[in-house]
Parts: C-alpha cells; structure tokens; sequence
C-alpha cells in the first residue's frame, strides 16, 4: 500500500502483516540484535521499501553488504529457495528488482568524495574527532576566532595547520587577550592533525563540500534514491566514523526548514554501529543529540539507529524512537539478561507471549517489533518474520560499482578537489608581496595588539622557515585590523545554532 511499509508477517504464533506507516517513519526508529541475527537484512528491505516510496534514504555500509541494493536479487542467488518460502509464509509476492544508489566515500575510493570544510565541522566536533582535552579544544577556538576576526577560510587542514602555527608564535599576546594558550596543547593539535593525515581522514575536509539537496534526490521513474557511504575503511578510526554522520545529521538540522507533520518523510537516515556515537561522549553531547533527534522530524527526517543492544543507546535518545525492530539478544551473563529484561520493558506487552522469552528465543530473519499506529501509539509487540529483501544481497562486483559511479551525475560534480584560495594561501601570498622586509615587521611588532609603534630600522630578518614567514605575515595584518574591528564570528554549520559559540 502506498501509505505504509511491509516489513513481514508469520504464520501460526506470529504477527500478521507488521506495517510501518509513511507518516510516523519520521519518529525515528531503532533496529537491534546480537550479531548474526539479521541487523543488516532489516535495514536493506527498510532502504529498498522507502525508495520504493519515493522517500531518499542515506545509509553508512560498514561491512560492504549492502552496496547490492543497486542490483535486482536472482533466483540463482544460494539464498533463494529461502526466500522464496519466507515469501510464502508472510503472504509476500516477492519481486527482485534494482534501486537508484549514489556509492560515496570519505577516501574517494569505493564511491564519490564526500567532504565538508574545516569550518562547517567546527571547533566542537573536530576537537572530538582529534580526540583533545578540553584546553586543547579552548586552543583550537581561538584559531577558529581569529580565521572569522581575519576573514580567513579555513577549508582544509592546512588552512588550519597555518593558524595553529601563527598562534604558536605569538602565544604570548594571544593569551593575553582570549586567555591562557599553551605551545603544549597547540603541539598535541598539530600531533593529532598529523595522525589523522596519516589515516587518510584528511581527504574530508574540503571542496566541493557536500551539498545536501544530493542527498535527497529521486530518479527519473520517482523512486528515492539510495546513498551509500562505504564505511569499511572508515570503520578503522571509529571516533571519526561516529563524528562525521553526527555532522551531517546536524547539517541537515541546520539547514532543513520546518515542515511538520508530512504524509512521508523527506530523508530517512539510518545511523549504523550507533553505540560508537555515545561511546565516551561528554554528557553534554549526549544531551545535545538528543535535541536533534527531538527536533529533526519537523524538517521531515526520520533517524534510525543500528545497534547490538539497546543498551547501547541512553535513554533519553531511545525515548524517542517510536519504531522498533529487537532481533535477538543473547543473555550469557547477568548483565546480558539484565539487558534483555530492560529491552523487553520498553514495549507495550502482548498477553499472547513473553516479550523477555521472545527476544531470547527468535532466530536469524525474525524479530519482535512494534510500529507506530493511529495517533502515534505503539503497537503492542508482535513476533514477525522478517520479510526478504528485492535486491541483491551482499556486496556488488566492484566492475558494477564502478560502472554505476561512472554514470552518476555526482562524478563532475565532486570527483576534482577544488582548491580555491583560503587561508593559507593567503597567508602565504602576503608573506611574497614586496616589502621592506625586517623594518615593517619590527615596525608592526611594537603596535600590535595596540602596543607602542617603534621606529624602523634597516635591520634585516633572514628568517628561512616557510611557517615563521606565515606567522609574520598574518600578524601584521592581524595587527593591522583587531584593535579597529570587532569581527562578526561565523556560527559554525556544524551544531552551529544548537552548541553555540564558545
């Protein structure tokens, strides 16, 4: 039906026609079990069902399972007898088809660039991303305060490496004025700016940055389109994999306008490995993404997490995921089982089994669920089978992923780098304007910061470093322009207006 998503169904002791209704999909939603249990599969016919709607979905592809969605499923598939008697069970006319999927990449590998510049993440995520204390994150403030107060775009990571050694050698007068800042912690930066080089994260901070409206595409034939971002490789720095989707979901907060309540969704983004998003969180970003998923579905975003236990979630984030699918949890320990019970607390009971029993006891392609009805109630808890997905299970032959990128109009768009002119280069054309060299610089020393200007002299400044020309040119016009201007500072897109200013 053209108002709600078939998710399965069972026969004797199971539920009949389990059903997501289009317009509570964004009340977000939550998919759980231990691994193995069939995770993976729930969100693929979840992803085929709304493009199917109309409805764009964006997913994270952690294992390289799901990037088949953009081929139709084949009867010479090892798996299709199964299915096709899965099929039968549930009253299910199975059809295999293709979806519309646009491959993206953080690295540029496995799918189009995806990227965002250093001052849309801004100063909150990023110190995440660099795992920094928080007096390494005040550090890392200043340098996005004096690029606004400079007019400097930083847009990827030399931009920033230049700043950071500005402030480094004028550590003195700048703490004077934003408080104390320590040659340590702009050394720990630099330490973690060069870690992250090294594990090939740079590649995401840059232009073309990412622009939304591509992500919320249809095709030609009106079915949603399916991003995928691979995330295998990204995976490895758990930390960034977390913090880079926490900063699209807020980019789409941001930037989304308010549309109430709508007949579907306008996007369904389904967060995988969600426990990573919380794990070792400060409380007040816990908080804060709570007040996105509270907020986001009046921009017509439904949000889904993807985790091995619900536990994985704080409570205040699980309150508000309406739709839910429980594969199987397995209680081993005291605290497994403390889990379970917990897990099966939070549905409306069903009198015909035990919800705890049930949760224990179903196997792989099952689970228990309980979906929105009328007026926005839980439905009480059903066990169902889940039903098969219509496209390819499993990864794609990387000749069919290449040919799909290769006709994607995502391929002009994003797959050059765009290195226009920001802040280091800036910085560094001022450093090769002709001068008089050491007698402005000694000229501009005395007056900076509003200090007492002292008469040139011909001494000349020899300096070699590339960094400490850098440092000296953006001081003089620093020192030109603060004691004059008050520097409107940009509102960081990423949690801009929710994390304010620091």
């Amino acid at each position: 039906m053209a108002d709600r998503i078939f998710v399965g169904g069972g026969g004797e002791g199971y539920a009949v026609g389990q059903n997501l209704l289009l317009k509570y999909a964004n009340r977000h939603g939550l998919i759980a079990g231990a691994t193995g249990t069939g995770k993976t599969v729930t969100l693929q016919i979840l992803a085929e069902a709304f493009s199917a709607q109309g409805v764009p979905v964006f997913l994270a592809d952690v294992k390289g399972d799901l990037a088949g969605i953009a081929v139709a499923g084949s009867a010479t598939h090892k798996l299709h007898e199964a299915f096709t008697k899965r099929a039968q069970t549930i009253g299910l006319d199975l059809q295999y088809r293709a979806f519309p999927v646009t491959y993206w990449d953080v690295f540029g590998q496995s799918g189009h660039p995806v990227r965002a510049t250093v001052a849309e993440m801004g100063p909150v995520l990023l110190a995440r991303i660099l795992q920094l204390n928080d007096t390494q994150e005040g550090v890392l403030n200043v340098a996005f305060r004096l690029a606004d107060e400079e007019e400097l775009p930083v847009l990827d990571l030399k931009d920033l490496q230049a700043l950071l050694v500005f402030i480094a050698q004028n550590a003195a007068d700048i703490s004077a004025r934003y408080g104390l800042v320590s040659t340590t912690s702009i050394a720990a930066i630099q330490r973690q700016l060069l870690t992250l080089e090294t594990q090939g994260a740079a590649q995401m901070f840059g232009e073309p940055a990412l622009d939304l409206a591509d992500l919320m595409r249809v095709d030609s034939a009106g079915a949603g389109m399916v991003n995928i971002l691979a995330a295998d490789k990204l995976m490895q720095s758990p930390q960034v994999y977390a913090t880079f989707l926490l900063w699209l979901l807020a980019e789409l907060f941001e930037t989304l306008p308010e549309v109430g309540d709508l007949d579907r969704p306008k996007l369904v983004f389904f967060f995988d490995e969600a426990h990573l998003l919380f794990t070792d969180a400060p409380k007040a970003l816990i908080t804060k993404v709570e007040q996105v998923a509270r907020l986001i579905r009046s921009k017509g975003v439904g949000v889904y997490f993807i985790s091995q236990n619900p536990a994985d979630i704080p409570e205040v984030v699980l309150g508000q995921l309406g739709n839910r699918v429980q594969h199987g949890l397995r209680a081993f320990t005291p605290k497994d089982q403390k889990d379970l019970a917990s897990a099966a607390e939070t549905y409306r009971p069903n009198p015909r089994f035990d919800t705890a029993a049930a949760i224990r006891e179903v196997g792989t392609g099952e689970a228990v669920t309980s979906f929105l009805e009328d007026k926005g109630i839980p439905a009480v808890v059903e066990r169902t089978l889940v039903r098969p997905p219509s496209s390819q299970l499993g990864p794609v032959d990387p000749a069919v992923r290449a040919s799909i990128m290769a006709q994607s109009p995502m391929a002009a768009k994003y797959g050059q780098t765009v290195d226009r002119t920001s802040a280091y280069e800036s910085l560094r054309a001022r450093t090769q304007r002709p001068s008089d060299g050491g007698a402005e610089a000694e000229f501009n020393k005395g007056r900076r910061y509003g200090g007492e200007a002292s008469k040139p002299t011909t001494t000349t400044n020899t300096r070699s470093s590339r960094t400490d020309s850098i440092g000296d040119a953006f001081a003089k016009s620093f020192a030109r322009q603060l004691g004059t201007k008050t520097g409107q500072a940009v509102v960081r897109g990423i949690l801009g207006s929710i994390f304010g200013k620091r």
